[in-house]
This record gives structure tokens, C-alpha cells and sequence, in this order.
């Protein structure tokens, strides 16, 4: 079992356990555990479709005798009225997990069909777009699978795996310099080789790290497209630029006419709002 699996499994164990409880009073009070139904997944509006996998291993988890039937493939382009899969199961399974399944679908197609728009608005240029560490807990692995579905990249999966000199990480260190020197030590001491990005403000931050060098990425935050586009010049190639901080669908090409080379948004998982979908089920 890979990790992505695994995790994924104990997501949806800890999801079932904490929606079911003790039991689904009212199937059970219904439902005959003998009666058989299929249940469908269909589109209500149109968008990029992102969660066929997890649902698989969703149906597969609660019932490992169901029979999954996908009519479609993550990252399809769905329309409204778009039957997207088909599950054979018990009746009280279906019902007991519809809403679990659903809701985590419909959270992964948001942000897949959010990426999707925003890669195609800046798909003839050098840009790349990254997502951030802006998820809820435990929603992470779902969310960032989800990027990748609608066209997008992950940046960092967590504080693990990259360097990240912030503002704050500066401000309470005592300067650039300070904090990208005790990066350095911790490399050495640590045996690390983790890229390292850090975070400029203004065109004087800038001019330090220019000065200090030793990093990989320069992140420039909240600069506006122009300021960006004089920045980029000023780093000229010695460094990998990136752009963050009130980034969207309505300004994203804008600041990848910079030249910059990647682009992180919150806004793609953040506070997208879900696709619209619903689960129909019949006597099979």
C-alpha cells in the first residue's frame, strides 16, 4: 500500500467514524440489510471533475464487495447531468455513505475546476502556479491531490520540506542576513540540501537578499504587477522568482505577463466553493 493510500484510508475511516457513530439509526431502522441497490454520482453544473479515485477506494473501503462503474476520469471536463460513477452495493451502505462521499467530491472538484481556470488563463506563458499551506488541517493530501487534478503544482506539502524564510522568521531573528545564515548552519549541522525560498516586502529587502545571496527562490509578497515586473529585472536570472499574496482568476495573468517564473495562491483551496453534484439511488 503506497502512502498516498494509506493516508487517504485512514482519512476515510476517521471521516465514517465520526459521521456514523455508533450506527446510522434511521437506515437501520428502514433499510433490510438483504435489499441491494446502485447509487449514481451526477454533475449539477459544469466544471472539472476531481475525486473519481478517492471515491473508488472510498466504496471499496466500507464495502469491499461493491462495484464501482466510473464513467469518467479526474480531471474530465464535466457538464451538468454528467454521470460521473456508478457503486453496486447494500442499500444501507449506500445511503450511510453518500453524504461522506459527496462532501469530500464535490470540496476536490472546487478546487480542481478554481485550478483549471486559472492554469488556462496563463497557459501561454512561463508561469507556473503552486498552491500553499492554506487548507484545513487534515484536508491536505485531498486538496493538493485536487491541485494537481485541475493542472496545477504543489508547493510545499508541509514545514517539512523546503526552507521558508518569512517575515517573521526575519523580523524576529533580527534581519535577512541573520536568518538566512542560520539557515545555512542548519544545513551544515543537519546534513540538509532543501531548497530554500525567503520572502521580501519592498524594493530594500530585495536589494539585501540581492546582496547576501544564498538562497533558491525569492518570493516577492503582495507586489503589484509593475513593482513585480521591475523586480524580476533587478533579479535578472540569479535567482527563481515567485509571486504571491491576493492572487486570482481576475488578476493571474496579469502578473504572469511579469516574466515571473512561479505563482502561489490561496486562493485555489482556500475558499473555493464546491461543485455542485448529488447522489441518486435505485432498487438494483
Amino acid at each position: 500500500m503506497d502512502a498516498k493510500y494509506e493516508i487517504v484510508d485512514h482519512y476515510i475511516r476517521a471521516a465514517l467514524r465520526e459521521d456514523v457513530g455508533t450506527g446510522d439509526v434511521t437506515t437501520e431502522a428502514i433499510i433490510p440489510p438483504s435489499l441491494h441497490a446502485r447509487g449514481w454520482w451526477i454533475a449539477k453544473e459544469e466544471g472539472v471533475v476531481a475525486g473519481v479515485a478517492f471515491a473508488e477506494q472510498f466504496w471499496k473501503t466500507i464495502d469491499a464487495s461493491a462495484i464501482v462503474e466510473p464513467r469518467v476520469r479526474d480531471g474530465d471536463a464535466i457538464s451538468s447531468g454528467t454521470v460521473i460513477m456508478g457503486v453496486r452495493s447494500r442499500a444501507q451502505t449506500l445511503l450511510t455513505g453518500e453524504r461522506t462521499m459527496l462532501n469530500v467530491v464535490q470540496y476536490m472538484s472546487g478546487i480542481a475546476t478554481n485550478v483549471r481556470r486559472m492554469v488556462d488563463a496563463i497557459r501561454d506563458t512561463e508561469a507556473v502556479l503552486l498552491d500553499t499551506r492554506k487548507v484545513l488541517p487534515m484536508h491536505r493530501t485531498l486538496a493538493k491531490w485536487a491541485v494537481r487534478i485541475g493542472g496545477g503544482q504543489n508547493y510545499r506539502m508541509g514545514l517539512y520540506d523546503r526552507y521558508f524564510i518569512k517575515n517573521n522568521h526575519i523580523d524576529l531573528c533580527g534581519g535577512i542576513r541573520r536568518a538566512i545564515e542560520a539557515v545555512h548552519r542548519h544545513r551544515t549541522r543537519t546534513g540538509s540540501q532543501l531548497p530554500i525560498t525567503i520572502e521580501v516586502r519592498n524594493f530594500n529587502e530585495l536589494e539585501e537578499v540581492l546582496q547576501c545571496g544564498g538562497v533558491d527562490r525569492i518570493l516577492f509578497d503582495n507586489f503589484d504587477p509593475p513593482a513585480l515586473r521591475q523586480a524580476i529585472q533587478l533579479v535578472d536570472g540569479r535567482f527563481e522568482t515567485e509571486a504571491s499574496g491576493g492572487i486570482h482568476l481576475g488578476n493571474v495573468r496579469a502578473y504572469a505577463l511579469t516574466g515571473v517564473d512561479y505563482i502561489s495562491s490561496g486562493s485555489l483551496t482556500h475558499s473555493v466553493q464546491a461543485l455542485d453534484m448529488h447522489f441518486r439511488i435505485e432498487i438494483s
